[in-house]
């Protein structure tokens, strides 16, 4: 996801980190040096301080998130407040769970939104910008200091989701051009027009192989052009199926002229009979 920042926001990096710190999801395995799990002395989870203040997070935080698991009483070291243990209840300790616990226990959320993995801040001219990997477009556009009307995702159904069909066509059309312009290759961009018009007529996106438009021509003959020949001359063959023959495909592949340009002109003509002797002009 590219996601631009508000007025407000993104002309200060600082400003832009804390956006990020809410956006990017942030996992107790992420701000942990080490988690410990034994059926003897539970569970004991070191926070990183570094990472910790680098994330906008706090031990309190990190405990009420660990109640939430109902592993058991979850309690901060006395010695060291960046210690947390888990007293694991007596049906949890149990070494064939242990593993499964400690996962659970890495894999908690603290913050962030589902989806998104990673956050990195890029400056672009004199404002910044928030390059995200993973996606989740409705909840981003939501969030406080984001500038809703510029966020973007490479998600073509994401955005049908969220945005509606006129969108995701739009973004087709950009995700095509820039895949085209990145290979050096100068297509006109009416070419990726008609394609992303062919993919969203129906209102619905539709990819371009044997599940979608080339697999749902009207004529047998182009369907079975595409990949999946005998399995389509079977299918209508067993339902009777006739073939007009309107298309282009389908009369290449019988030899005829196709029913395009010149060929869709038919030319009639009447012979020319001279008047002969004894007939009135």
């Amino acid at each position: 996801m590219e996601i631009y920042l508000d007025e407000e926001h993104k002309y200060s990096e600082e400003k832009a980190k804390k956006i990020a710190r809410k956006i990017e999801t942030t996992t107790i395995e992420n701000i942990a040096k080490e988690i410990i799990v034994n059926p003897f002395e539970g569970a004991i989870i070191v926070l990183d301080p570094e990472m910790l203040m680098d994330k906008g997070v706090t031990p309190e935080t990190v405990i009420k998130v660990l109640e939430k698991l109902k592993l058991g009483k979850v309690y901060q070291d006395e010695g060291d407040p960046n210690t947390i243990r888990i007293d694991l209840k007596p049906e949890k300790a149990d070494y064939t769970k242990i593993e499964r616990i400690r996962v659970k226990i890495s894999k908690a959320k603290v913050k962030g939104i589902k989806g998104i993995n990673k956050v990195i801040i890029q400056k672009r001219g004199d404002e910044y910008i928030l390059v995200a990997e993973g996606s989740n477009l409705a909840e981003v556009m939501k969030i406080p200091g984001v500038d809703y009307r510029r966020v973007y995702t490479n998600n073509i159904a994401e955005i049908e989701e969220v945005l509606g069909i006129e969108a995701a066509r739009s973004a087709i059309i950009r995700e095509v051009i820039n895949v085209l312009e990145d290979q050096g290759l100068d297509v006109d961009v009416r070419h990726v027009m008609l394609l992303a018009d062919m993919m969203t007529w129906t209102g619905k996106v539709k990819q371009v192989g044997r599940m979608g438009i080339a697999g749902e021509k009207t004529g047998v003959l182009a369907r079975a052009a595409f990949e999946m020949t005998v399995q389509k001359l079977a299918e209508a063959a067993v339902s009777g199926e006739e073939d007009p023959l309107v298309g282009v495909t389908e009369n290449v592949i019988v030899g005829q002229p196709v029913p395009v340009g010149t060929g869709i002109v038919e030319i009639y003509m009447t012979p020319y009979k001279p008047y002969g002797r004894g007939e009135e002009e």
